[in-house]
């Protein structure tokens, strides 16, 4: 028997186009709809004629993910959230797996479409993320973006478009910088309980660390605008998250020297012109993939 477990907030929307794509692979349909949601996510839930909970705010996806699992029957889960959907090709599969009792637990790919478009650098795809399973083989941590606990044998679901999860992740600008405020705040709490102190530099450093880890690191230029776009908006999120540590210290006032931003500074810009370069070796046919390690390995 196969549970789909779907969590929401706030998703009237998007509720219904997720229940649809379950609805031939799914023996029953648990919805858990976090009790601060202010439209109507709790009434088309029942509408879908799904077994809806309801659950106690807590900002975060993880928490919940663990109660609707407690409130499934079926001795297999497939887990999605209300933004997400499965395709007709991944229902066959589902299916063929769970018949075969050869793993206890799926890593998923996942196609995610932000501001209208499916972004494929690294990192963003294959995306895979834990998402089928027998019950009792996957638990969740109560932190934001944690890696599941699981047991028993896993297996990956081929790194294929059709076999892929839809995410439909953000639509907006303002519904990026509306999550990513209140991801900061439980990051910051983990900073806090480590006992991370504050330091001016890592409103610098972290930010333009992040930058080159999503731009070039992860290829996010392969994506044009919508790469630069998400690789600034990431970088903003680290300022924030750094940034929102400096009044657990008082907002203690710190003088700051410009030959201190600039040494700061020296070695993130040594790494992107290191990015810059392997960027360009990427890109060039084999001939002057050459020329461009040699260029590099000189400094010119």
């Amino acid at each position: 028997m196969l549970s789909v477990v779907i969590v929401a907030w706030n998703e009237e929307k998007n509720l219904p186009r997720a229940v649809s794509s379950v609805r031939k692979v799914a023996d029953e349909i648990v919805v858990v709809v976090d009790e601060a949601s202010s439209d109507e996510t709790l009434n088309v839930a029942k509408k879908l004629k799904a077994k809806v909970f309801t659950h106690p705010h807590t900002g975060i996806v993880e928490p919940m993910r663990n109660f609707s699992i407690s409130k499934a029957a079926g001795d297999w889960i497939l887990l999605l959230d209300a933004d997400e959907e499965i395709t007709s090709e991944l229902t066959t599969y589902i299916k063929k797996v769970m018949a075969s009792n050869k793993a206890d637990y799926f890593r998923i790919p996942r196609k995610n479409l932000i501001f209208g478009e499916w972004i494929k650098s690294e990192h963003w795809w294959p995306d895979y993320v834990y998402r089928l399973f027998r019950k009792g083989h996957i638990t969740w941590e109560d932190a934001v973006h944690s890696i599941p606990f699981t047991k028993g044998r896993g297996e990956d679901v081929p790194a294929k478009e059709d076999l892929a999860i839809v995410h439909h992740n953000y639509d907006s600008i303002s519904q990026f910088i509306d999550r990513q405020n209140r991801y900061t705040d439980y990051q910051l709490q983990t900073l806090i309980d480590q006992g991370y102190s504050f330091a001016w530099s890592d409103v610098l450093t972290k930010p333009m660390a992040e930058f080159l880890r999503q731009y070039f690191a992860r290829r996010g230029y392969t994506q044009g605008l919508h790469g630069l776009a998400l690789a600034i908006l990431l970088a903003f999120s680290e300022a924030t998250l750094y940034l929102k540590l400096w009044p657990h210290s008082g907002f203690i006032p710190v003088q700051i020297k410009l030959d201190q931003v600039t040494e700061v500074t020296r070695d993130i810009q040594s790494q992107q012109k290191w990015w810059t370069y392997q960027a360009k070796i990427d890109a060039s046919p084999w001939p002057f993939k050459m020329w461009w390690q040699l260029v590099r390995k000189l400094g010119l």
